[in-house]
């Protein structure tokens, strides 16, 4: 989620001043604030949770950023109860010079001296207090400190950005989740720990101040510092605070329900805010009449801010996102902004419910915040932004998310973690992504209507509260799945019960499901099942186990899915379902067919493989009539476990796809297994395996270079017409070099269609002249909705020395913003004359990248899984391996990194098993 702290000392001098622009008078007593060992003293409490027996209720914040010196002083007044006595507070600090401290009784008004230890280690603090606190009494816990603003992206950090002039301006903002709020104040820094939050903020006049809850009032202290007075919050966890000081503008408009909306942006893109504003007006809109509770608080406000690390931000009230992922030009953006725009616009405000209003009690069931918004994504817009046509993007999601499901170094949804890097680590594919796709295999299990009634009595249940996973599945437990919503009588307390059962709606024997037992075999264990299917005769013969990539033989027994299945067949299009909970089973069919295909949509998250001529069947179906079965259908056929020539067999069918799912799946398949040739210098191999991509050929040469066209079918356009100039098409080339010299001669003046623009610049880039004309298009200010497809387009140069400095710019961060740095390294790695340079620049900048981008966070694992997923050759293997073996343990016990070599080892199994058989299927094949 966010960047390691920069590590400057605070400059003493500025100390005093700080605490004294707060315009309090701290309380007449001393504090002291040690480290482990000082004074001889013993910290109190050896774990790393925080104790459960002092429980905050109310935090008083005052904060005063100083966008000059880049540091920022404060004071926290935290209204505490104790349930048990004791004689310490231990809460959350990270990287603060805490000042002053002090307790004081509730009622009483008495004050007590405290001293204040730290340990480093748990980043803690403890308040010893002189005598006990009592149990079943308020306290006043007061806090004074200062400290720098962060040099990354988390806690409360610099942002900087330049204006149409060229001038630098700064401004400062907070990324707290999941554990950086400590950075900003002291506080009980853990999901569970909610309370309510009264913010004050200082701040130069020429400046606006935004957090959680609207203003209520404004204070001059001097002509030049004013103090913002924000309403009191609803009760929340630390990680939703958030606070700005920036000089931004706005746009606003008023939802149905009466949320006044409002884009913050700096002053020279307020233009490109308008389609945030109208889809989060929508989308507010959706959630509110969907979940049947109202959004609790006044306003909602979406901030594009110029440094940041993720894609967005879900501050309740004042969600925060990357310029890139808010802000939109209809005439310059393309159609793919534009759907990644309003998918997390509706990520971030599905997060108003799930993960506001009701959080997981701790970080171990994250996926029931982040799960839940990424399906909500395609719930919500759907019905908000019905051409976007976002259910062919859906099965996507679920197939990256098998990629590192199916590795051993996978983990369940919901899985113990301690400390912040592990926390981080759970911001992945599987919390995410699995998370969506399970919950959508439930929906399609139960039906949208029962689902939604769960979802509903979950929310209205544990609203304000913290919930563990089992809580979800007890809100819907004895709900029963149907076709028709229509069938089913809703009793007390929203259960149903099934009036008629039929045949095609057929999930089990019994009346009511046990949806916590199902759910539990998908969320406590880790990977997926494969379901072997064999026929005989009307006999369908069924076997599950757990699929894992590189493994031949069935895996151990242990694990065991409630698996609900899906399919159709030759004779019939009705799907038909079977909720499997057994190893094996058996499926009578009501007459012989020639072919039957499981997983209907791909709705389920697990995968299928055909015994005996089960393939045969349907490679002969996709050559005859593909359409016979849906894209998602087709697109699920062209993966996972197959012989590789039955697998190059099936994608012959592709010369006649015109659909986004299957022919991106198909791309997915067929280049990864090209680059595996190309590092290997294999390249007689290489080059016979690019024949494979005449498979596309027809579909490309049918693709228009104008904007014009459905969504989905830009997108394909953009990706098509890339794929084919970078690999080398001649009618590609030529079309975008003609393109290129006619932009380049305009100065840049002349108008690209957006789709085609990424093509264009790459062939462009591949001159020496024609980077250097692109990178300086780039650092214009016209040209910064086009920062990502030119990195893109200079990464793909063969010139070593531009790869490089790309790379050092990026670091560097002032040329090239620091945020970017990781997916230009990737960009990078794939380049053919780079992946050795991005390998290296890792190696060399490790520390610098972990100070940046933090441990545990994806954009770390993206960079180290990123570098080396093309990696084949054992002295490869040996050479990651020395790597991050030299390093400490908490590096080199970072999940990604054992991904990282888990893949690597697969990439050998597979050359060794596979290479010799692709030869051959290609001196067979004509294509």
């Amino acid at each position: 989620m966010a960047a390691l702290f920069s590590t400057r000392p605070f400059s003493g001098r500025l100390l005093p001043l700080m605490v004294a622009l707060l315009g309090l008078t701290c309380p007449a007593f001393s504090a002291s604030a040690d480290q482990d060992g000082g004074n001889n003293m013993q910290f109190p409490w050896d774990k790393m949770r925080l104790p459960r027996h002092v429980i905050p209720v109310h935090y008083d914040l005052l904060i005063h950023p100083n966008l000059t010196t880049l540091t920022f002083s404060g004071s926290a007044k935290i209204e505490i109860t104790v349930t048990q006595q004791t004689s310490s507070v231990i809460l959350h600090s990270k990287r603060l010079h805490i000042t002053k401290a002090a307790i004081e009784a509730g009622g009483a008004r008495s004050v007590q001296e405290v001293q204040v230890l730290e340990h480093q280690p748990f980043e803690q603090v403890a308040l010893l207090a002189a005598e006990p606190l009592r149990p079943g009494h308020s306290y006043t816990v007061s806090i004074y400190y200062s400290a720098n603003l962060s040099e990354s992206f988390h806690g409360f950090y610099k942002s900087t950005y330049r204006t149409q002039n060229g001038e630098l301006r700064v401004l400062a903002s907070t990324q707290f989740e999941p554990t950086a709020a400590r950075m900003a104040f002291p506080c009980f820094d853990e999901p569970a720990f909610k309370a309510r939050f009264s913010i004050k903020i200082r701040r130069e006049p020429k400046h606006l101040a935004l957090s959680n809850m609207p203003v209520v009032k404004t204070v001059n202290i001097t002509s030049w510092l004013v103090e913002d007075h924000f309403d009191t919050s609803v009760k929340m966890s630390t990680y939703l605070v958030a606070f700005i000081v920036s000089d931004f503008k706005s746009v606003s408009k008023i939802t149905s329900h009466g949320i006044k909306i409002s884009v913050y942006t700096v002053p020279d893109k307020i233009n490109q805010a308008v389609y945030a504003l109208d889809a989060a007006v929508k989308l507010l809109d959706f959630y509110e009449d969907y979940f049947s509770i109202p959004y609790p608080l006044p306003k909602q406000d979406l901030a594009a801010i110029p440094d940041f690390q993720s894609g967005a931000m879900e501050n309740w009230g004042l969600t925060t996102y990357r310029e890139s992922a808010l802000l939109y030009d209809p005439e310059k953006s393309s159609a793919s902004s534009k759907l990644w725009t309003t998918m997390i616009i509706a990520h971030e405000l599905a997060h108003q419910w799930f993960g506001n209003l009701v959080t997981m009690e701790w970080w171990n069931d994250l996926w029931l915040n982040e799960g839940f918004a990424k399906f909500m994504e395609f719930v919500s817009v759907s019905v908000t932004h019905p051409e976007l046509r976002v259910e062919d993007y859906f099965l996507g999601k679920c197939l990256d998310a098998m990629e590192v499901d199916a590795l051993n170094s996978s983990h369940p949804v919901s899985t113990p973690v301690e400390d912040p890097a592990q926390i981080l680590e759970m911001f992945d594919d599987v919390s995410y992504e699995k998370g969506s796709c399970i919950l959508n295999m439930l929906r399609d299990y139960m039906t949208a209507g029962v689902f939604k009634a769960g979802l509903v009595q979950y929310l209205q249940k544990y609203s304000y509260q913290n919930t563990k996973n089992e809580d979800l599945w007890n809100s819907m437990t004895n709900i029963c799945p149907t076709v028709d919503t229509d069938e089913n009588e809703l009793q007390g307390g929203n259960f149903c019960r099934r009036n008629q059962l039929s045949s095609s709606s057929h999930w089990t024997k019994r009346e009511t499901l046990d949806v916590r037992a199902m759910m539990n075999t998908w969320t406590l264990q880790k990977g997926f099942p494969l379901v072997t299917v064999t026929v005989r005769g009307k006999n369908v013969h069924l076997q599950q186990e757990h699929y894992m990539k590189g493994v031949d033989s069935p895996s151990s027994t242990e694990y065991l899915w409630h698996i609900p299945l899906t399919y159709i067949t030759s004779k019939s299009d009705t799907v038909q379902r079977f909720l499997m909970t057994t190893k094996t089973d058996v499926l009578i069919l009501q007459e012989e067919v020639e072919w039957i295909k499981f997983n209907v949509g791909m709705n389920g998250y697990y995968i299928v493989h055909y015994e005996d001529d089960g393939w045969d069947h349907l490679i002969s179906l996709l050559k005859e009539n593909h359409t016979v079965i849906s894209s998602n259908d087709r697109a699920s056929l062209l993966s996972k476990k197959l012989s590789i020539s039955k697998a190059f067999d099936l994608t012959l069918y592709l010369k006649h796809e015109t659909h986004i799912m299957p022919v991106f799946q198909g791309m997915n398949e067929l280049i990864p297994i090209y680059k595996l040739m190309e590092r290997r210098d294999m390249d007689d191999t290489a080059n016979q395996l690019k024949v494979t991509f005449n498979l596309f050929k027809d579909l490309i040469d049918k693709q228009s270079w104008n904007d014009e066209g459905s969504v989905s079918e830009r997108m394909l356009k953009h990706s098509l017409l890339l794929f084919a100039c970078v690999r080398g098409y001649q009618p590609c080339v030529d079309k975008a070099q003609e393109y290129f010299m006619k932009w380049q001669k305009s100065n840049g003046t002349l108008s690209l269609p957006t789709d085609v623009k990424t093509a264009v610049y790459a062939i462009g880039a591949q001159t020496s002249e024609g980077w250097d004309f692109l990178f300086s298009k780039y650092r214009l200010h016209s040209f910064n909705l086009e920062k990502h497809k030119i990195e893109l387009a200079l990464s793909l140069s063969r010139n070593n020395d531009k790869l490089q400095w790309l790379m050092d710019q990026g670091l560097h961060g002032d040329i090239i913003k620091t945020q970017d740095l990781p997916h230009i390294i990737l960009f990078v790695a794939r380049n053919p004359s780079g992946y050795h340079l991005a390998w290296t620049f890792l190696k060399k900048n490790w520390e610098e990248l972990v100070e940046k981008f933090e441990l545990g966070s994806h954009s770390i694992a993206d960079i180290i899984t990123g570098v080396t997923n093309q990696y084949s050759t054992r002295l490869q293997l040996a050479e990651v391996k020395e790597f991050f073996n030299s390093l400490e343990e908490k590096s080199s016990q970072l999940r990604c990194v054992q991904q990282a070599i888990e893949t690597i080892e697969d990439n050998i199994q597979w050359m060794d098993r596979n290479f010799e058989k692709v030869k051959k299927w290609l001196q067979n094949k004509k294509l």
